[in-house]
């Protein structure tokens, strides 16, 4: 009897997940999903829509909702994670106050991004303590961004079994090889990093090196200029555009009239509640892909498989280094590949990463594990020192002054800021 409970169910995403338990129910053959969030009114209507597209389906799944999390835990083999602490307000502050002194604001990158960790990371450690007590035999599936920060506080401070998932790599890996005209099957792509800070450093077809020819096939359509690309050797993720292009993007985003993404998703996810709501769905959206972070069924659903039928099956998830790349702590949270089996995720050991990249995953990571530290200890030092680690923080000055100003926008979630 297995049974996948749903934290922060409300969330617009749910759907995708429920359809991902309908498409895999011969591998996870759920009993039960019980969705949980701390919304009523969202829980209510992803609630109605889950009990429709299973009811389509036909399969034996019983559908619970619960406002009070340890009761949603109770009996629990897969626990999956989506929450948004400070919802969508809080993610507009985050993308806001950064441009008004010169840096992007980003919901995992930047700024945007500690904040979003110093609202999560207590929640998440308090789910974590939740699910050791209530269902221990459980496995904590996280999506919540910024998820290689909130991977790392877990790793640290947690007391759950969990795996940390973007389904990013796997997307852009599978982009590079239509972009090539490449099978999947015919294929390897090897990917190491950062969440949002990860790279494409060798693809190999046929058991043959194709990585420049990887490199010129996506030259001309991917986020990052060409010839960057062709400089570093390496194909990085789309993200890394707000390291490479950052003062651009900067004066693009402060136009007049011109939406932060968070933004936009509000509106989005407005037009996504309304159709959930309508009593005649009961299939997932077309809107949905608007939402963007598609393909997290794959990879929650491969994941999942893996460790339910110890499989071994190799995946890139974040977890906790152990030596998988040199220049990096043992307890330092990365985002590589993984032999996945019914104990977890093992990472791959890959040894150096190449030069060209490796100082600003190094800065990177130092600015994250800075943040797991200020979030765990409620420090406003460290949370600066974190701040000022950051590639993208221009000086101490700015610094400094752009901290009170988001502190002061996050006393609601951050009361110790």
């Amino acid at each position: 009897m297995l049974k996948l409970t749903l934290i922060g169910a409300g969330s617009s995403y749910t759907p995708e997940l429920v359809e991902g338990v309908i498409t895999h129910h011969t591998d996870l053959p759920f009993s039960e999903i019980c969705l949980h969030d701390i919304d009523a009114e969202r829980l209510a209507i992803l609630t109605g829509l889950t009990e429709r597209m299973l009811a389509r389906s036909e399969l034996p799944v019983v559908v619970t909702a619960t406002g009070d999390r340890r009761t949603a835990l109770k009996g629990a083999t897969f626990v999956n994670c989506l929450i948004r602490v400070g919802g969508m307000a809080a993610r507009i502050q985050d993308e806001r106050i950064p441009l008004r002194y010169g840096v992007i604001g980003q919901e995992t990158t930047s700024p945007g991004g500690m904040m979003k960790a110093l609202r999560t990371i207590p929640v998440m450690l308090d789910l974590a303590a939740d699910i050791a007590e209530v269902c221990p035999q459980a496995w904590l599936i996280n999506y919540t961004n910024p998820s290689g920060i909130i991977a790392e506080a877990l790793g640290k401070y947690g007391r759950a079994r969990f795996v940390g998932l973007c389904s990013g790599p796997h997307e852009w890996s599978a982009a590079i090889l239509r972009a090539m005209g490449v099978a999947p099957e015919r294929a390897t792509v090897e990917w190491l990093g950062l969440n949002h800070l990860g790279f494409a450093t060798r693809v190999w077809v046929d058991g043959e090196d194709a990585t420049e020819q990887a490199i010129e096939a996506v030259a001309g359509s991917w986020a990052i200029d060409g010839d960057l690309i062709r400089t570093l050797g390496a194909i990085p993720a789309s993200y890394l555009q707000y390291y490479y292009d950052h003062d651009r993007l900067v004066a693009q985003s402060r136009q007049p009239g011109h939406q932060t993404r968070g933004e936009r998703v509000r509106e989005i996810e407005s037009a996504l509640l309304q159709a959930y709501a309508d009593p005649t769905l009961d299939t997932k959206p077309a809107l949905l892909q608007q939402r963007g972070g598609g393909g997290y069924a794959a990879v929650a659903f491969a994941a999942m498989t893996a460790i339910a039928h110890n499989t071994g099956d190799r995946q890139v998830i974040q977890t906790l280094n152990r030596g998988a790349l040199d220049g990096l702590p043992e307890d330092a949270s990365v985002e590589i590949p993984c032999l996945v089996d019914h104990t977890g995720p093992h990472p791959v050991r890959i040894g150096s990463i190449p030069l060209a990249i490796r100082g600003l995953i190094q800065a990177v990571k130092a600015y994250e594990s800075l943040t797991v530290e200020a979030a765990v200890r409620q420090s406003k030092p460290i949370a600066l020192q974190a701040l000022l680690a950051h590639p993208l923080a221009p000086d101490w000055e700015t610094a400094r002054a752009m901290l009170d100003a988001l502190f002061a926008a996050n006393r609601a979630w951050v009361p110790w800021a």
